[in-house]
């Protein structure tokens, strides 16, 4: 069993930026695929980015890519997210979930079988 916990979250002005952090614990963190999603109020939940066991191969929604990165520290046992340029649009809260051996290109919800609790993140304009 994997337990996630998010932090990081915060208000922020447009044009900021802030960076995500997901702690895993009960399980090994190096055999799972990571991602993080968001959910925005009165929106589906949606992907944001994911990354493989390694770090090595990342993949991130359109709507972020080239301002968000997605990094990993197996060492420390946590997932980040690194928030650049950060626009009204990324207003949301933020949930990482772990997936033992996943596919980064499957982006699924039912996938992942491990969520945190979501940390808020307020873009001000």
């Amino acid at each position: 069993q994997v337990q996630l916990v998010e932090s990081g979250g915060g208000l922020v002005q447009a044009g900021g930026s802030l960076r995500l952090s997901c702690a895993a614990s009960g399980g090994t963190f190096s055999s799972y695929t990571m991602v993080w999603f968001r959910q925005a109020p009165g929106k589906e939940r949606e992907f944001v980015a994911t990354i493989n066991w390694s770090g090595t191969g990342t993949y991130y929604a359109n709507s972020v890519k080239g301002r968000f990165t997605i990094s990993r520290d197996n060492a420390e046992n946590t997932v980040y997210l690194q928030m650049n340029s950060l626009n009204s649009e990324d207003t949301a809260v933020y949930y990482c979930g772990a997936a033992r051996a996943g596919n980064i290109y499957d982006i699924r919800i039912s996938q992942y079988a491990y969520w945190g609790q979501g940390t808020q993140v307020t873009v001000s304009s």
